[in-house]
C-alpha cells in the first residue's frame, strides 16, 4: 500500500491513531440510477479509519490496531458485500453498498465496539478509497449521530 494522507479531522483529544487496510470485495448498487455498477463487480477498497481519545488501555493502546483490523477486514475482506443482510440490504437506499454507506457502516460498526471499551475513544472518521479517484469519507455529526 503506497502511504497516503488523508483528510484531518480538528479534535481536542491527546491521542490519535491511523488504520489503513485493504479490502477485497464485490458489491452492486440495487437501483438503474448506478448504470454499469448495478452488475456486481469488485474493487480493492482502501481504507483508513481514524480513532481518538484521551486514555489508554492496560496494554498502554488507545486501541490495538489487530483489534479494527478484526473489525473491518476480517468481516468484509474477499465477500460480497450485499450478501452481509445484518449491514446491506437492496430495499432502502441508506442501505444499498455504495461507497457512502460503506463507510458509515464501517464507522457504526467500529464505533459500537469503541463504546463497550473501558477508555471510551472514539471513531473521528473512515475513509473509503473504491477507485483510484474515488473516495468517501464519513464522519459522524457532532454529537456522535450516524444519521
Amino acid at each position: 500500500m503506497i502511504q497516503q494522507i488523508y483528510p484531518q479531522v480538528s479534535h481536542d483529544y491527546n491521542y490519535e491513531l491511523n488504520k489503513d487496510m485493504q479490502i477485497a470485495a464485490a458489491h452492486y448498487v440495487p437501483t438503474d440510477a448506478a448504470g454499469k455498477c448495478k452488475q456486481l463487480h469488485g474493487h480493492t477498497y482502501f481504507v483508513n479509519v481514524t480513532v481518538a481519545g484521551d486514555n489508554l488501555d492496560d496494554a498502554g493502546f488507545l486501541v490495538n490496531f489487530q483489534l479494527l483490523k478484526k473489525l473491518l477486514h476480517d468481516k468484509f475482506d474477499h465477500t460480497t458485500l450485499n450478501d452481509h443482510e445484518d449491514v446491506f440490504n437492496d430495499h432502502n437506499p441508506y442501505y444499498f453498498p455504495t461507497t457512502e454507506v460503506v463507510a458509515r457502516v464501517m464507522w457504526e460498526t467500529i464505533e459500537n465496539h469503541l463504546k463497550q471499551l473501558p477508555s471510551k475513544p472514539t471513531c473521528l472518521q473512515v475513509f473509503v478509497r473504491e477507485t483510484p479517484t474515488s473516495y468517501c469519507i464519513y464522519r459522524p455529526k457532532k454529537g456522535g449521530k450516524s444519521s
